[in-house]
């Protein structure tokens, strides 16, 4: 069993911010700040994360995977993905992971997470995942491309405290598969919930367009993608966007 503390915040810069500056007990193996807003939330590659006090679940992570190899802490990422989709597919159908680190709902996105990592001599001495979840919006405002919120699939307001307990207790789950070394069975349950995990669609890098489908994602979280002529095309974050 997970010895779990949670922190509850009404506000905070970042809540990924607040845990750097944690000093965890030994007895924690998981600590996580909520917070009902963030004035200064990021997402991936410094985007900002936009949110309304109380609409979104705001809350980051914090957890100390030695037994994890640097080169094999992408199936944390994994099992992060994964326990925030267990917690949506509780309530509606068709939420995907797109890679490398958001949930979508069909073609509009309800949430992204930003990882961070502490690595010493010893390997891997903290992950914090900071996540961001559309919850109770019924609207957006911000000129986002392709937002969507739990309230807009469901048409009724969701706890959000809720999500939170779900999320935690499947994340607990899959963080002992991961810590037992099971990474394959991880691994096995990230592709086949992947975003255009079937067909060839479009997409853009620093060549130009092209259609190509999803192969795999390697171990150290690269995307790997075979277009139409057969070209296996290796990504790192950021090397590659998705055309919607």
């Amino acid at each position: 069993m997970m010895r779990t503390k949670i922190i509850t915040l009404d506000e905070v810069d970042s809540t990924n911010r607040y845990l750097h500056d944690y000093h965890e007990a030994p007895d924690e193996d998981m600590v996580v700040v909520t917070a009902r807003h963030q004035t200064a939330g990021r997402g991936q590659g410094g985007n900002r994360w936009h949110d309304r006090a109380g609409d979104s679940l705001l809350f980051s992570l914090l957890i100390r995977p030695m037994t994890v190899s640097v080169a094999s802490q992408y199936v944390l990422s994994m099992a992060e993905a994964l326990a925030v989709k267990e917690a949506l597919d509780g309530y509606a159908d068709g939420f995907a992971l797109k890679w490398p680190n958001d949930v979508y709902w069909h073609d509009c996105k309800i949430s992204g997470t930003l990882i961070e990592t502490a690595v010493g001599r010893e390997g891997l001495r903290r992950m914090i995942f900071g996540t961001g979840i559309n919850i109770n919006q019924h609207s957006f405002a911000i000129d986002a491309p392709n937002p969507v919120s739990l309230y807009q699939i469901l048409g009724h307001e969701v706890p959000v405290e809720e999500v939170l307990r779900r999320i935690l207790t499947a994340f607990g789950h899959y963080y002992e598969v991961v810590l037992s070394g099971d990474y394959e069975r991880v691994s096995r349950l990230y592709h086949a919930a992947l975003y255009r995990r079937e067909g060839y669609h479009a997409y853009r890098d620093g060549e130009g367009c092209f259609e190509a489908c999803l192969d795999h994602v390697e171990p150290d979280g690269r995307l790997v993608l075979r277009d139409r002529h057969g070209r296996v095309r290796t990504y790192g974050f950021k090397e590659v966007a998705y055309i919607i």
